[in-house]
């Protein structure tokens, strides 16, 4: 097993591990909280690639998921309602005492994974949620490894099991901001989705697939995240279809680029989806000091996460996440990094479209 430190200590008195991972131009590390990627760091760059926490307690306490692994059930289910097979079960709700979002008050990313091996390149973590945990049915192991596959990518493979049919709907939460301002509204965003799935007031999709062609959600040509109508800024937290069905193999989803300092993140990943948030309420869920005593404003990162859709368990027309005995649930996303010479960001940067 590769080196291990600590990194903190749990309420319950156990160790939080910390282990950096590295090989060609990319280095990482993780914490067994939430098997989170608390820092990214890209040679010839001077500043971390992701938002995160110095100490152990700004994770537990100020949670925003920040580089955490979320489950069992990514993203949101309306009224915490799950149905399997005519059973009906009642989740915990986590989100304004309405909705269930991201397993619920202790899901995956607010507990410690158990480190099972690590060497310089990569390091496996493992959890197990219990039956009737947030109100799941069925046991479900969960395994996540990280790898740094050179020159610069970060590849995340999940693989999940159950005793009782159950969903699995995996993600990864990290914040991403390739150029260290203080917002990414800047960064140029390409989603390669031809429509998205819209969502109510409360966040919940509506079932429909929506082109994504002239719309405020077209990524499909990079361009800059910031957008404004009527004199206020277009805010977006929303599920892209890059797929209708899962993949066996990564395909590309999104690239998201910085003009400022030239680095680029490419997203692939097996799953259909993506889900593409701002970071518009990070202030609110990041009060305290973050990486190198830095403050987090409004959208300071956003993220980019690989996933089936949300509140599937509603939707008979959305890709399943009923996960059965005897199936494994298995998910590959790579997060891969790339430099070329700064350019200035497009003048289109703050006209409406």
């Amino acid at each position: 097993m590769g080196a291990m430190a600590t990194f903190g200590r749990m309420p319950d008195g156990t160790d939080v591990h910390e282990v950096t991972i590295a090989d060609g131009e990319l280095t990482a590390t993780v914490i067994s909280y939430g098997s989170t990627v608390r820092d990214v760091r890209f040679a010839g760059v001077d500043h971390p690639l992701v938002l995160g926490f110095e100490t152990l307690d700004d994770y537990i306490n100020h949670s925003g998921h920040f580089g955490a692994l979320v489950g069992r059930s990514a993203n949101r289910i309306a009224r915490g309602l799950l149905a399997i097979d005519g059973r009906s079960y009642q989740l915990s709700l986590n989100e304004n005492g309405k909705h269930h979002l991201h397993g619920g008050f202790a899901g995956f990313s607010r507990r410690k994974w158990r480190v099972l091996d690590s060497d310089a390149s990569s390091v496996a973590l493992a959890i197990i949620g219990a039956d009737e945990e947030e109100g799941y049915p069925g046991n479900v192991e969960v395994i996540c490894r990280y790898r740094i596959e050179a020159p610069s990518t970060l590849r995340m493979e999940l693989r999940a099991s159950t005793d009782q049919a159950t969903v699995v709907n995996l993600a990864h939460h990290s914040y991403f901001n390739l150029d260290d301002s203080s917002d990414i509204l800047d960064h140029e965003l390409q989603i390669l989705a031809e429509a998205y799935t819209p969502t109510d007031e409360d966040n919940i999709p509506t079932g429909e697939f929506i082109t994504a062609a002239g719309s405020d959600y077209d990524f499909r040509t990079p361009r800059p995240i910031r957008l404004m109508r009527n004199d206020r800024r277009v805010t977006y937290d929303i599920n892209f279809a890059v797929d209708r069905a899962r993949a066996a193999e990564p395909r590309l989803q999104a690239r998201l680029r910085s003009p400022r300092s030239g680095v680029t993140l490419a997203v692939s990943s097996t799953e259909p989806g993506i889900q593409f948030y701002d970071g518009s309420h990070v202030e609110r869920d990041a009060p305290a000091s973050g990486l190198h005593g830095r403050r987090y404003g409004p959208s300071a990162g956003c993220c980019l996460e690989p996933q089936l859709f949300p509140d599937a368990t509603h939707h008979t027309n959305f890709p399943s996440t009923i996960l059965r005995p005897g199936e494994t649930y298995r998910q590959v996303s790579l997060f891969a990094f790339s430099r070329t010479p700064p350019r200035p960001s497009l003048v289109l940067a703050n006209q409406p479209r």
